[in-house]
Parts: C-alpha cells; sequence; structure tokens
C-alpha cells in the first residue's frame, strides 16, 4: 500500500495556503489590538476571543491545507470528515472568535446588515444552507465541482459562509440580532437535522459508488493532477484510490455518509446542551428579578 509521501511536500502541506492564513491572523490582531483605538466603541480583545479564532484558523488549515486535504480526494469518508469540519465545527467557533464590536460595524454597513438580516432569517438560512449542501453531494455536481480548483475552492467558501448564516441564529453573541427564543432554538436544531437528512442517506444507501471522482480512474486522475500539481502527478505510477486504501469504494461512501450523520448527532447533541442551560440560565434570573421586584415594596414597607 502506498504512503502519501510520494505527492511532496507542497502538495502536503499548501505553504502558500498557510500564508494566506497567518495574513488573516495578522490582521485580525492589527485590527483588534494595534489599530483598536481607531475604531469608535472598541472593547479589548479578550483572550477567549483570540484563542477561538487562533483555533478556527489551525482547524481550516487542518482540514484545506495539511495531508488530510489529500486524502480527502483519496477516500470519500475523509472528504465528509473535511466537511462536517467545514460547516458543523468551524463556523461557531469563527463567529465566538470575532469581537462583538466588530460585527456591529460590519453590521452598520446598509448592504452588509440587510443581506445578513435577510440570509439569516431562521427559515431562509435552513433552506440555504441545507439546499446548497445537498446540491453539492449531488453526483454530476460533485464531480464536476471537484474538476475544477477554482469551482472547488469557491464552493467550498460558499458553504462555509452558509454556514455561518445557518449557525448564527442559534449562536449569534450579537444580543440585539438575536432572534430565536430557547424553544424556537430547540426546534431549529431538530430541523436542520432533519433536512440535512436526504443527502446523507443518499451516500449511505446507495447500492453502488456513486461518485465518478472516487471511482473512475480518468476522471480521478484529473481530480490528483489538480490537487498535486500536474508536474507532480505526472511523474507518479498511480492508477487509482484503491492503491492507498483497502476499504471497498462502497464500504468507504457508506462510512462517509454515517460519519456526516454521526458528527452532525454530536455537534447539534452539545449545541441543544447549550441551548438547554441557556435557557435554564435565564428563566433563573427571571424568577430572581420577579422575586426581588415582589420582595422589595414589602421590605420598603
Amino acid at each position: 500500500m502506498l504512503t502519501l509521501d510520494i505527492f511532496g511536500f507542497k502538495a502536503l502541506w499548501s505553504p502558500y495556503f498557510l500564508l494566506i492564513l497567518l495574513a488573516i491572523v495578522a490582521a485580525y490582531f492589527l485590527i483588534t489590538i494595534t489599530f483598536r483605538s481607531k475604531f469608535s466603541n472598541s472593547e479589548p480583545l479578550t483572550k477567549k476571543q483570540a484563542g477561538l479564532f487562533l483555533l478556527s484558523m489551525a482547524l481550516v488549515y487542518a482540514i484545506k491545507g495539511s495531508p488530510l486535504d489529500i486524502m480527502a480526494h483519496l477516500m470519500f469518508y475523509v472528504h465528509m470528515i473535511q466537511m462536517a469540519m467545514l460547516v458543523l465545527v468551524i463556523p461557531p467557533i469563527f463567529i465566538f472568535g470575532i469581537p462583538v464590536w466588530i460585527w456591529r460595524k460590519l453590521f452598520s454597513i446598509k448592504v452588509i446588515d440587510g443581506l445578513f438580516a435577510f440570509l439569516t432569517k431562521p427559515l431562509i438560512a435552513l433552506i440555504v444552507f441545507n439546499g446548497l449542501f445537498s446540491f453539492y453531494h449531488i453526483p454530476m455536481i460533485f464531480d464536476r465541482v471537484m474538476q475544477n480548483n477554482g469551482l472547488h475552492a469557491g464552493y467550498s467558501l460558499l458553504l462555509f459562509v452558509v454556514a455561518i448564516f445557518m449557525w448564527w441564529p442559534l449562536m449569534n453573541p450579537v444580543p440585539e440580532h438575536q432572534k430565536l427564543s430557547g424553544l424556537k432554538k430547540v426546534g431549529y436544531v431538530f430541523a436542520d437535522g432533519i433536512l440535512i437528512t436526504p443527502a446523507c442517506a443518499l451516500i449511505i444507501f446507495a447500492p453502488a459508488s456513486i461518485y465518478l471522482t472516487y471511482s473512475d480512474p480518468t476522471v480521478w486522475a484529473q481530480v490528483m493532477s489538480l490537487c498535486v500539481g500536474p508536474a507532480t502527478f505526472a511523474g507518479l505510477d498511480i492508477s487509482g484510490p484503491q492503491l492507498f486504501s483497502s476499504m471497498s469504494l462502497l464500504h468507504d461512501q457508506q462510512l462517509g455518509g454515517v460519519l456526516m450523520k454521526v458528527i452532525q448527532e454530536i455537534v447539534y447533541g452539545f449545541v441543544l446542551a447549550h441551548v438547554f442551560f441557556e435557557w435554564y440560565r435565564k428563566d433563573q434570573a427571571d424568577s430572581e428579578k420577579e422575586l426581588d421586584q415582589t420582595l422589595t415594596p414589602s421590605l420598603i414597607k
């Protein structure tokens, strides 16, 4: 069985992508620390915010710049882990990593505020995110996107952005933009879980491998050539992903669908726990406030 080392350092570790992420991190700290005083109503950056933002960037590099990205072109189940991280794990971390005052600055721009207000409406957010996610995993669309670097990068970025819109009604840190109460948040999570199920079911219960990207040697060679570079791939004597894994294409595909659903259930379980805790805490605070309002007049008398 072959190892990933044959693809070389540049293909495995994507140094240019790392430089882009480092530039984004540098811009983040310049805005939030060095030049923060130039922005009105700005607030000091907290260690939690900085840590979450750095974690989100590290995870982006792990799934898109590390050897995991090459593995995602060889094994479908790794691709689905990559997708789960991109749309289910990283967006809420990224949202909380951005200081609230920066979100407010963005919302002060009418165009951004209008688009955000529309695309984060719960029903719109659910339909857009799950629609684009399901559309991407239609075999014909998936194979076409994977054979074009621009389309692949663009669609990945689009999914990340609409995932932020999907997560916003649940996790946003800006009080005036919180649209859902505790019970509605629970319903929102369950609705999202239901809407993502058809795409996973298509993948899990298909009787055969449905993606040419992994099953057709010609298509796979085109995808890998774009991934590692034409010159690098031309020098390799490999005919298909089966040289890197003993798992059959069908089992690989089924495992990918199952992992996507399992990761989604785990993440949503944590979200539901967070929602219930937040709901309970708010209910307790309201009860204590009502009790204080009731007792205060009696104590004054």
